[in-house]
Formats: C-alpha cells, structure tokens, sequence
C-alpha cells in the first residue's frame, strides 16, 4: 500500500512539474536560439499533440467531456508560434546554407509533400489557409459565438428549474449540487470557447504574416548579407519558409477541426463516431443512396467502374441495416434480480417526508396539469425552513394503488403521521363556527383541524362564502395538512446532520461561541437532543447564535442532564418563545391553573420523583377534562392561549396535554419576560370539580377575567 501511495504521489508530482516546465520551454523559444535538432523534436511534439486533442475530441460524448480544451488550445496555440518564432530565426541566419539548414522536418515538409517545387508550395499553404481560416475558423467561430449567447440566456431557467425539481423531491440535494455545477461549468465552456476560438484565428493569420516575412527577409538578407543570387536566395529562402508555414499550418488545421468537433457537438451517449453510426444506421437512408448510383452508374458515359462498386456497398448497408439487430448475449446484460435476495433498497426510503396519493390525486402532481401540489410543497418547504431555522428535507411524492383513490398519507421515515381524504375536482367548504344555512355538500371533516366541513362542487364557491364557510381547493386542503403535520413532528426531522450544519454555520461568525459549547461541555448528540426538545413544543431554531449562548448559560454549573438543561435554555429565551406566539406589541393570552389544582399538581410530581409519567392518572384526567372544556370555549371566539404554570410542573404537564392539544403551549412563569404584558383569560380548575364530575360550574372551571 505504501509503495502505490508513492507511486500515485510520484505521478502527481510529475503532473504538477509538466505545465511549468512546458512554459518555460515556450520562454526559451520565443528568447533564445536553438539547434535544428530541437526544432525537429518540437514540430514532431506538436503534431502529436495536435493529433491527441483531436481524438480527444472526436471521442468526447458532450462538449462538457473535454472542458479543459480552451486552455489547451491556448497553450497548443502559443506553442506552435514559440516554435514558428525559433524556426524563423533560424530561417534567417542560417537558410544561405541549404535546405536542411533549419531541421530535417522543414526540410521534408518543403521537398517531399510539395515535390520540392516552392510555387507549388506556395498554392498549397494558400489552399490549407483558405480551408483553414475562412471555412472551419470562421465556422467554428460563429458556433461558439452563438452557443455562448443562448448558453448564458439559458442559465437563469436551468437554475430554477433545478430548483424546482429539488422542491419536489424529483432529485435529491447531492443531484442538485452536481447539476449547479454542470450549467456553471458550460456556461464557463461555452465562454471560454468563444474566446479560444480567436486563437485558432489569429494563429492562421500569424501564419500568412510568418511566411511573407521569412520569404522577404530571406531574400534580403541572402542577397545583401551572403552575397546570394536573387534567384537562388528566393528558391532556397521561399523553400525554407513554405516548408516552416507547412510543418506548423497542418496542426493548427488539426486544432482547428478539433474545436469545430467540440463546439458543433450535441450531447448524447455516445462519442462522434458512435453518434453518426447510430444515426446513419437506417436502411431507408442507404436504399435511396444504392438506387441512384446505380441509375448513375448505367447511364452512358458515366465511370462505371467506379460508381457501380459505391452502389454495391451502398445496397450492402441497406441490406445490413434492414435486418433485424442480434439480441446482445446474456452475458452483457444485466442480471435478472434474485427474487430470493432482499436489498436494503427493498426495506428502507431515503426520503424522510412523503405523500402517498390513490390513483384519482394523480392529477395534483401532474407536471402537464401544472402541478398546482408540487409548488405549494416547494413554497412549504421555503417557509418552514425560514421559520423553523433548518433546512426541511425533500418531500417524495408517489402513488399507492393499495389506497383507496381519493386517499392520501403523510410519512415520515415510512411511518405515517397522517391520513385524509380529498375530492381534486371539488372544493372544501369549513364551517367558521358562524354559519345560518348549511350548503348542500358531502359531509366530511377538515383533515387537518378536524372542523365540521362539506365538499361541494366548484360552482358552488361563490354562493358557500356567502353563506360564510371559509373555501379552500383540494390541493390546499393537502398542503395545509402537510404544513401542519411538519410543524408536529419538526423535531423528527432533525438529527445530528442537521445540527452539526448550523454548528458550522455558526462556527464562521461566531467561532469561540462554538467552541465553548461543544464538544464541551455538551456533545454534537447533546446539542441536538436539545433542539429535538425545543422544536417538540414548538420552539424555532432560527436565532441559533442566542439558543447556543443560552446552552452555555445553562451548563454553568457542570450540569449535562438534557432535561433540566431544557428547562434553563427554555427560561433563557422566553422572548423567542413569546414572539412565535403573539405579535410584540400585543399582551400574551395566558390560562392559568386554580392554585388549588397547582397545588395538587405540584405535589403529584414531588412524589413521583423521576418517574417518566410523573402525573397520578385520575389528577391527570381531571386537568385534561379542565382544559379541554376552557380551550373550547376559547375556539368559539377564535382566540389562541398559552397555558402557564409553575416551573417545576411545565415539563409534565406539557408531555401530558401534548397528545390532545398539540397546538397549545405550556410556559412557566420564569419563561414569561418581564416587560411583557399578560392578560389571564381563563382559571382552570377547583374544588367544585372535585365535589361534582359533571359539567363543572363557571365560576370554578371557566372564570373570566
């Protein structure tokens, strides 16, 4: 192991040392001179190079497969003119000697490929530069130009509809990641591609410019300086310098088809060759080809020899192509699943929230129909993650055929947390608690608050809110259950993962904060069964930075057991436990307990010490009776309450109204600040409830205030 970690390293190494050195070789070229021998292995390298990027290219499956061409372009471009920089000074200082004056490669470019006749040679590099910059560069130029221009339009609509799907649960977080940088990461391409496009450009002209100014100043400086013939200085200069625009225009030619093949490519599975195949692999393309070459191959004067053979091999791939494809072999595909094997993706949802609809709810998530369910879950998600103060994950949306078809559930983890049942063509008409004349409807109850309520036809809405029921549609009946329910079961939802986030959110503005709360005093499990607690009954995470200050308070005194430290961070931010309940400016509704029945309580949880269910049952019964009668009450004139006790009892009687009044808050009075105005609605409680279990007298049970 240790002797491949070294390898890898030597290799990285290496990487990290290559670039650096090459420019540094690039230096040497433009500054100093060098040997014909290097030259030859410079041009001998740079056609290699060129041929790679072009492979490269043409086995690329999208543009994005080979990002990293701009920049190789650049530095491909730059060494191809350092080597025509060297090869010039060469050219000019020692041409008077002969052909090989300059290297074997100038040489064998300027005799063989153009038989050693420079006019010849002249018309040739003309034609590569016609081919080169007027057709493939300005080509590809216009390509890049355009894909750059609508890439960049394009990318505010990728980004929301990535964040569309990541609402809906289509993708999950990491998906979405990866997919932000997949549009950054074209968006810089396409860029830098309409940029590297001018290289390949302006290196075609630098060739035309190298050329004229090695054949002018050839025959100057072999007729002036070394007292050449004009007519032999122009033939051996103008040899020398085709031979040099040669050996550098055919791998810019290669460069430039290279990044005509990138910028023109759509992205498919399969790589250049693969893709043109695939598409040309029709035989009612090849029939009408082998048809007409072969009426051209008859007709009288045509070259029969030659088109009559393409329209054989042309039948042949008609003939090929229209046959039905092999099936692959069974050892290419892929494995049957083991009905046998249970896999842990057969068990288990790596979706914490999900909505199971019947078959009929479908609609509601229909992308096609506009998906009015999909972009109220988002708009929840958004709101509750402000609220709550952490990130509430996807929420997967799928159909269930075992449930009935206007049935959905609410899951979370696989348990489900709620049920309902919803009419998407219908609308909900809730009863305000102040309705003269019921509307005709199928009678049913709220899902989510469970008020009296009828599902009526969507021509009836304007005629039920005159009547005075509050209407709503099938969609928003389903989004306010799944608001709720998360609202219940927030602390579900939060783990260690999402503590140690805010943990290092925080850690960046408030770094020593977080370094005296954990890991000590209090552990990453601590922190986050804290939070759990707080977020159980209700209470935001969303100022964090105050919630860790008060866990530091609270651990003062060594004290590491979770439930009082509840307790002390709960009276230290009493004021965020305020405001989640009433607007600042108004006083806070409370219900208190008769001092009689506090007393009772009191002494019930003194006896029972550390018992997890501190509340002798029957006292217990007859507070939920109490309460219950005060909050209804209280809902008929719509007015929300917390109810406040001493501190000692505020835990237990909380985990005792929790079950049956899950939206009432149970403070003690050390929560309460002191600058904030408290109006007492209602006493619970009393000796006449003692003396008589029937309906309680309302000066005893009730009593206004």
């Amino acid at each position: 192991m240790t002797t491949k970690s070294s390898s890898l390293s030597s290799l990285f190494d290496i990487r990290a040392g290559l670039l650096p050195a090459a420019t540094l070789l690039l230096v040497v070229f433009l500054v100093l001179p060098v040997p014909a021998f290097i030259l030859d292995v410079g041009f001998i390298t740079n056609i290699m190079i060129s041929l790679a990027v072009l492979m490269v290219a043409l086995n690329a499956s999208k543009p994005l497969d080979f990002s990293s061409f701009p920049t190789v372009l650049l530095f491909a471009t730059l060494l191809r003119l350092g080597l025509n920089v060297a090869s010039t000074r060469v050219v000019l200082v020692n041409g008077h000697e002969g052909g090989d004056a300059a290297g074997d490669v100038i040489e064998a470019f300027g005799t063989m490929l153009i038989g050693g006749d420079y006019v010849v040679g002249l018309f040739v590099f003309a034609i590569l530069m016609i081919i080169n910059l007027v057709v493939i560069t300005k080509g590809a130029g216009r390509v890049s130009e355009v894909s750059a221009r609508f890439t960049l339009d394009a990318l505010p609509g990728k980004q929301m509809a990535i964040d569309a799907d990541l609402g809906a649960g289509l993708i999950t977080p990491e998906e979405a990641k990866q997919r932000r940088v997949d549009v950054a990461t074209e968006a810089d391409f396409y860029g830098s591609m309409d940029g590297a496009s001018k290289f390949v450009k302006g290196d075609a002209i630098a060739g035309v410019l190298i050329l004229v100014i090695n054949i002018i100043g050839g025959i100057i400086l072999g007729v002036v300086s070394h007292d050449m013939a004009m007519g032999d200085a122009a033939s051996t200069y103008t040899m020398l310098a085709i031979g040099d625009a040669l050996v550098a225009q055919v791998p810019a030619l290669l460069l430039s088809i290279a990044a005509a093949a990138i910028v023109t490519r759509v992205s498919s599975p399969f790589d250049l060759p693969g893709q043109i195949s695939s598409q040309f692999g029709s035989a009612k393309a090849w029939v009408p080809v082998a048809t007409i070459l072969g009426i051209l191959g008859i007709l009288p004067g045509m070259p029969s020899m030659v088109i009559l053979p393409a329209a054989a091999v042309a039948s042949y791939f008609a003939w090929k192509f229209s046959r039905p494809q092999p099936v692959e072999e069974e050892a290419d595909a892929e494995p049957a699943p083991n009905p046998n094997v249970i896999r842990w993706t057969d068990v288990s949802d790596e979706a914490l929230l999900g909505i199971e609809v019947g078959y009929a709810l479908t609609s509601l998530v229909d992308e096609r129909k506009d998906a009015p369910l999909m972009k109220r879950v988002t708009g929840i998600r958004k709101q509750l993650s402000k609220e709550l103060g952490f990130v509430i994950p996807l929420v997967r949306i799928k159909d269930d055929l075992t449930l009935d078809p206007n049935d959905y559930r609410l899951t979370i983890g696989g348990t489900v947390i709620a049920e309902g049942t919803i009419w998407p063509e219908d609308m909900l008409a809730i009863d305000s608690g102040d309705i003269d004349e019921e509307i005709e409807g199928r009678v049913c109850k709220d899902p989510t608050f469970g008020m009296d309520a009828r599902w009526i036809s969507a021509d009836k809405r304007s005629e039920a809110i005159v009547l005075g029921y509050t209407v709503v549609d099938a969609s928003t009946v389903m989004a306010t259950h799944l608001n709720h329910m998360i609202r219940l079961n927030a602390s579900q939802l939060f783990g260690m993962d999402e503590a140690k986030m805010l943990l290092d959110a925080l850690k960046e503005r408030a770094p020593e904060l977080v370094e005296g709360l954990t890991p000590q005093p209090l552990s990453l499990f601590a922190v986050s069964a804290i939070c759990q607690a707080l977020l159980r009954e209700g209470v935001p995470l969303k100022d964090f930075r105050r919630l860790c200050s008060a866990m530091v308070e609270a651990t003062g005194d060594g004290t590491t057991e979770i439930p009082l430290l509840v307790e002390r961070v709960r009276q230290r931010i009493g004021s965020i436990i305020i405001q989640a309940l009433v607007p600042v400016s108004m006083p806070l509704p409370v219900v208190t307990l008769d001092p009689e029945l506090e007393t009772l309580l009191g002494q019930s949880i003194k006896v029972a010490g550390d018992a997890s269910f501190p509340i002798e049952p029957g006292l217990g019964q007859r507070i939920l009776s109490a309460i219950e009668e005060s909050a209804d009450r209280l809902m008929l004139r719509q007015q929300n309450f917390a109810l406040v006790t001493s501190p000692p009892a505020r835990k237990a009687l909380s985990d005792l109204l929790r079950p049956r009044f899950p939206d009432t808050p149970v403070l003690s009075f050390r929560e309460l600040p002191d600058d904030k105005p408290v109006e007492v609605i209602a006493t619970v409680g009393g000796r006449a409830e003692a003396q008589n279990p029937g309906p309680r007298p309302a000066d005893h049970s009730f009593t206004e205030l």
